[in-house]
């Protein structure tokens, strides 16, 4: 299987057709449904905490969800490795769907959060699955097609989860939300077998990187728990330990042979260190959707839920966009949008701290969403082309594989961060929303501003990237 794209793109009926449709749906339905339900319980915890009690544990519902995802999809290549394609993705949607239903189930708080962690691990290994399988599952001519796919599932899910778990909790209905989610998650792992090809399984024992596993989920850990407890001072120090695990994480792993991340990140000159950075960046703006329907009630009055469909302005420029995006393969214009992703998604977020007011009249509301649309665009046009990028790093089909999955880390991992940073740029104002508006809109644009440098970096490394010690030539 080559490494270059072809440089006419095909069309999307070719990646929804008869061929690759099943495909196509196993990998978009893992990922969606993990998304789905990052914000589908945050929407519907008020209701089960009516019902449960447990409020003190309210916040650890996403902590321990997302600290469980991230864990999950740094083991994906484990899992491929061992079971190969088709037994992996049944473990995954087996691991979602257990944990769906415990949920639904769930008698008390305490059980509740430990099904959400199950939930977690499901979500994670079929986020990374999502990447890493495109390889195997897509010939080369689609994988920028089928990354769009992967990544637009992301801001789908941040659109449908509040909005389908507001739904079930107007009726009170929270058990049966989670028992929905199974029986997603339950048909997709049915076709699995008849539509993904079998891959290559190993019968010899694959080593787990635990100090690796250790560091990054200590990381992911403290992040979380810097996005909950209160206090900015707390929050901070909780960043901060983040930021040194993370910063152990990455010596640990340049000198350990068992490793997360595929070797070459590591190398002098590769672009697979730049991409990962980029993508990180990008999904670390996303951490604004968290705040801005607070933002749209207390500064424009927005009834809650219209609050939260203007807050998924940025989910739906991310998703759309990428259609349009995926088709672009000629060299120069692709690196282009490596760059533009960045900027653009800088500028929305600068433009929107700029509209910011007090009683917010309803002509200025308005502007806010194509503004924040422009944001999300700006992730949707550089997202696919970044994703193609890692998985077109090696032509080692293992370190391929473990490529791919990386990108679900990287996503997971960075908008953990995102949320805990914006919650301390929130408690910096003193009281005041509109200044906490303008501190998270505008300190989250002046870290994401790191991603148009990034890009770049990951443009010159790309024209010769000495990984296998040949140049690579990619077109998105």
């Amino acid at each position: 299987m080559t490494l270059i794209p072809p440089s006419a793109p095909p069309a999307w009926r070719e990646l929804l057709g008869r061929e690759y449709l099943g495909a196509a749906i196993v990998l978009a339905g893992g990922v969606l449904v993990g998304a789905v339900n990052i914000y589908l319980a945050a929407s519907l915890l008020p209701t089960a905490v009516a019902d449960l009690g447990g409020a003190s544990f309210y916040s650890w519902n996403m902590t321990v969800y997302l600290v469980a995802m991230v864990i999950a999809t740094m083991l994906t290549g484990r899992f491929l490795s061992r079971w190969g394609n088709v037994v992996a993705y049944l473990l995954g949607f087996a691991t979602f769907t257990a944990g769906s239903l415990a949920c639904a189930a769930s008698p008390a708080m305490a059980v509740l959060l430990a099904s959400r962690g199950v939930q977690g691990l499901g979500a994670g290994l079929l986020s990374g699955l999502g990447f890493a399988v495109i390889r195997m599952a897509l010939p080369a001519r689609l994988w920028t097609r089928g990354a769009a796919l992967m990544s637009a599932m992301y801001g789908v899910g941040n659109f449908a989860g509040p909005a389908l778990g507001g739904l079930f909790a107007q009726f009170g209905s929270w058990r049966l939300a989670f028992a929905a989610m199974a029986v997603v998650a339950a048909v997709c792992g049915a076709i699995v077998p008849r539509v993904l090809p079998h891959s290559e399984r190993s019968n010899a024992r694959v080593p787990i990187p635990a100090m690796s596993l250790l560091l990054v989920t200590a990381s992911a850990g403290a992040v979380s728990v810097a996005g909950v407890v209160a206090g900015t001072l707390t929050k901070a120090a909780g960043i901060a330990v983040a930021l040194l695990l993370v910063a152990g994480f990455v010596a640990h792993e340049r000198r350990s042979e068992l490793r997360v991340f595929p070797r070459t990140t590591y190398q002098r000159g590769s672009s697979l260190k730049w991409v990962y950075l980029t993508l990180g960046l990008l999904a670390f703006g996303v951490a604004a959707e968290s705040f801005l329907p607070l933002f749209g009630q207390r500064l424009a009055g927005l009834p809650p839920l219209v609050a939260g469909f203007f807050a998924a302005a940025i989910s739906l420029g991310w998703s759309l966009t990428q259609i349009g995006s995926s088709s672009v393969t000629g060299h120069r214009a692709v690196r282009r949008l490596r760059v533009l992703g960045p900027v653009l998604l800088v500028a929305g977020l600068l433009v929107q701290g700029l509209l910011q007011r007090e009683d917010t009249p309803i002509w200025l509301v308005l502007v806010w969403v194509p503004v924040l649309f422009v944001a999300g665009a700006g992730i949707g046009l550089a997202y696919p082309h970044l994703s193609v990028a890692a998985m077109s790093s090696t032509r080692d089909p293992q370190e391929g594989g473990r490529a791919a999955a990386a990108i679900a880390t990287v996503t997971s991992l960075s908008i953990a961060f995102g949320t805990a940073v914006a919650g301390v740029l929130v408690n910096l104002s003193g009281g005041s929303m509109l200044d906490s508006a303008r501190y998270v809109l505008f300190g989250l644009a002046i870290i994401c501003a790191i991603g148009a440098l990034t890009a770049h970096a990951a443009n010159r490394a790309i024209r010769t990237d000495p990984v296998d010690r040949v140049p690579l030539r990619q077109g998105s």
